[in-house]
């Protein structure tokens, strides 16, 4: 499924290597809460309402950044702000390693939360416009593989320090390392050029003196698709971070696994993640956009339910494990690529990043709902029904949206009328 990797010239692979890296490591600065939740709870006597609310209020805060982030990236850059945005995260993790309580959590959770919303955002259209439209699909969809290596490099952090070190000081030196990922800005700087297409459009921009508007994602005609998008991506997340957030708690507090346990369900299930984004950038570019959404969404309701819902056995979870892992990351993956395609290039930064990061804030009530309804449901029933029925909008949304596979994106190319 990689032999597109060998068309890309040197400035294209590039600018893949830069967005997969900062788009990884952006995943293991992220996903170090939702392994720490299990201990903070203990240590903190945090609720389940708690940690949901920190879940949330991260993506809700990335919503704010990744639109910020795009508005800034139209008229600054892509390349500029993409480093903006990861030394911002990077630092925002590494300050949570000396936070005592809760609401000081909160705060720095709150903040990095601007950075992953902004990085993903502007990586996905910087990409996007730098790629061969023919192969779009599959390059995009590949850099959420990017998200299964950091989540990788995550849990197996988490793993060998939990083993090591007490769990008040293993959490705390887990999240010190998020400072790690501002090193990617020293290479970025040095080898990563803006899209030729980005250039040509600001020169346009300059020379007749109309700069994108802030609000110009919700004026006619491209309103309706800005709000179909939001709907698109916020059943794609709603559903993915029931599962991201809560896995981890599950395994442990209803499945009773040991760490070291756990850290295998996890590697299981980020192996899927891993295969899963080649999955979605083949089946893109193969049998379009929509169809793509559309099968893995309904694949993906009906292994969360027997996954979440049913009795099955610990070797079942395994396997089950690797199939969601696949298809978690098989609608994600197509996010990128799609909503680029969607937009124009003056405003695409500031499409991208509202569309793409609106969706994660309203999705993000699903892990705190989840908290929030486990008190009175099994934790699994909780996760089974937030998930479930965020896929069905997943497929409501795809099928309202137009096939853009092969789209050109220069010029005005991405209006949708």
């Amino acid at each position: 499924m990689t032999p597109w990797y060998k068309e890309l010239s040197r400035p294209e692979k590039r600018t893949f290597w830069a967005c997969f890296s900062g788009w990884g490591l952006d995943a293991m600065d992220t996903q170090m809460y939702a392994l720490a939740i299990p201990t903070l709870i203990a240590i903190w006597g945090m609720t389940r309402g708690q940690a949901g609310i920190l879940g949330t209020t991260v993506l809700i805060m990335a919503s704010l950044g990744g639109w910020a982030a795009g508005i800034l990236s139209d008229r600054f850059g892509r390349v500029r702000i993409l480093q903006i945005t990861i030394i911002w995260f990077s630092f925002f993790t590494f300050i949570s390693a000396f936070t005592d309580s809760f609401w000081q959590l909160l705060v720095t959770r709150s903040l990095q939360g601007i950075g992953f919303g902004g990085e993903w955002a502007v990586g996905a259209v910087l990409i996007s416009e730098t790629i061969n439209p023919r192969v779009r699909g599959r390059v995009v969809g590949a850099l959420q593989a990017g998200w299964a290596i950091g989540y990788a490099i995550a849990v197996l952090m988490s793993t060998v320090l939990f083993n090591y070190l007490p769990p008040a000081t293993a959490w705390r030196v887990m999240f010190a390392a998020g400072a790690v990922p501002a090193l990617l800005v020293i290479w970025i700087r040095r080898n990563v050029e803006e899209a030729p297409l980005y250039r040509e459009e600001r020169a346009r921009v300059d020379a007749s003196g109309d700069q994108p508007r802030i609000g110009e994602v919700f004026a006619r005609p491209i309103r309706a698709t800005t709000f179909k998008a939001i709907l698109l991506t916020f059943g794609i997340y709603g559903g993915n971070y029931v599962m991201i957030t809560w896995l981890p708690a599950y395994l442990k507090l209803v499945l009773n696994l040991s760490i070291n346990s756990i850290g295998g369900y996890l590697a299981i299930n980020i192996l899927g993640s891993f295969a899963g984004a080649f999955l979605n950038g083949w089946l893109a570019d193969s049998i379009g956009r929509r169809k793509t959404f559309v099968t893995i969404a309904c694949c993906q309701a009906i292994a969360v339910a027997i996954y979440t819902m049913t009795p099955i056995n610990l070797t079942a979870t395994l396997v089950l494990g690797f199939v969601l892992g696949t298809l978690q990351s098989g609608t994600a993956a197509g996010t990128g690529a799609y909503l680029a395609e969607l937009f124009p290039t003056r405003i695409r930064g500031s499409a991208q990043g509202l569309c793409g990061n609106a969706g994660r804030a309203i999705g993000a009530v699903m892990p705190t709902i989840v908290g929030l309804i486990s008190i009175r449901l099994h934790l699994g029933l909780a996760m089974g029904l937030c998930a479930v029925a965020s896929y069905l909008i997943v497929v409501i949304a795809a099928l309202s949206l137009p096939e853009t596979r092969g789209r050109d994106l220069s010029g005005s190319g991405g209006v949708v009328h």
